[in-house]
């Protein structure tokens, strides 16, 4: 549980006080600390919502609250910090929002600095598509499984979210779940059996204070901290206008690797994804060796090919390669004909010619003229 010395606990009641993702929060702390900027939202004679709920906060009550909740409560001075939240001190606002968090309210027992050293975020919309659903799912599986050994990090919620925590369950690997309200109750309620599991087995945080509902602010918030906890981002489908989207732009300006699953061009679940690819904003990624090898070091990633399956043209020699492609598809031709075609004296056409009768590329016929041969794999 949480040693609630006078800064942690100020900060602790700051987030049940404030919005999350509020700039002028950020500031109002790193200037003056926690404690006196708690202090001084409770002695202001202005009648705003932070001063009204700062007098009424009791902080005896949250800490008891989360006591029983079993959550503990991270502030950046501690180990167990991670290290990428500092980003988000460097980044310009969105929509109004930035800053790192105050604090994080953590449900489950892993340190959560160590599960976030190799990790990737997974978002997408809440109205998926069954396909959008599989690939996620299979997408979280492989990438959480042994050979990658990533966590994944996703909000919890319907559609794509959802599928990217189960499909790392099923592995067995790690996924933490970030939330946009507090951890008192799971959010929705249909994903409770989830965020049950998530909470017994794996991570759940939020920077609000447990018993504050989500607000539209608060998913906004929330977006910024799953960018900034993985080293790259990974919209599977979104609608025109999505979170997944302002999740995928706080990942832009963190610097973080983002990349877009393709869908059908007849799916509006996939046009946010589309967009991101066409504006350049998404790099394409169509499985887990692509997702891997962007996010892993120079030299350290899984080898791509770079074309297709080789077939025996691919090895042939150029010499016998053009020579080869300068008869007709359709007839017959003589070694005449593919000397003009090809511009080559015609001993050397009549010895390429028997070199690729050999590996059956070409046959000779019965007048002494040549036709295409199609060789295995070809």
């Amino acid at each position: 549980m949480s040693d609630w010395n006078d800064e942690r606990l100020a900060r602790a009641v700051l987030s049940q006080v404030c919005e999350p993702g509020d700039p002028r929060l950020t500031r109002l702390i790193s200037g003056h600390g926690a404690a006196d900027a708690l202090a001084a939202l409770r002695r202001s004679g202005h009648d705003s919502a932070w001063v009204r709920r700062a007098r009424t906060a009791d902080a005896s009550a949250l800490v008891d609250r989360a006591e029983r909740l079993r959550l503990r409560y991270l502030m950046p001075s501690d180990a167990e910090w991670p290290a990428g939240l500092a980003d988000l001190d460097r980044c310009e606002e969105i929509g109004g929002m930035g800053g790192a968090p105050l604090g994080l309210w953590v449900l489950g027992t892993a340190r959560l600095d160590q599960w976030l050293g190799n990790a990737v975020a997974i978002v997408g919309a809440r109205a998926a598509t069954r396909y959008g659903e599989v690939v996620a799912t299979e997408l979280a599986g492989q990438l959480s499984a042994g050979r990658y050994d990533y966590t994944v990090v996703s909000g919890g919620a319907f559609g794509i979210d959802a599928s990217a925590h189960k499909g790392a369950l099923t592995v067995g690997g790690r996924t933490i779940g970030v939330y946009a309200g507090g951890l008192h109750e799971p959010y929705p309620r249909q994903n409770a059996r989830l965020f049950e599991r998530l909470a017994v087995e794996q991570l759940v945080i939020s920077e609000v204070a447990p018993g504050l509902p989500p607000t539209r602010a608060g998913f906004l918030a929330r977006n910024r901290l799953i960018a900034a906890l993985g080293l790259g981002c990974v919209v599977v489908e979104a609608a025109q206008r999505s979170g997944a989207q302002n999740t995928a732009s706080w990942a832009a300006a963190l610097g973080r690797a983002v990349m877009a699953v393709p869908g059908s061009v007849d799916s509006a679940m996939s046009v946010g994804c589309h967009r991101l690819i066409r504006d350049g904003q998404a790099t394409l990624v169509a499985d887990s060796n692509d997702v891997a090898a962007l996010l892993a070091p120079i030299g350290r990633g899984p080898v791509l090919p770079s074309r297709g399956e080789q077939r025996p043209l691919d090895l042939l020699d150029p010499r016998l390669l053009a020579i080869r492609e300068a008869m007709p598809g359709r007839r017959a031709a003589s070694a005449g004909e593919v000397a003009i075609a090809c511009g080559h004296p015609v001993p050397d056409v009549v010895a390429a010619l028997i070199e690729l009768e050999q590996l059956g590329m070409v046959r000779r016929t019965a007048d002494g003229t040549w036709r295409l041969g199609r060789p295995a794999g070809a």
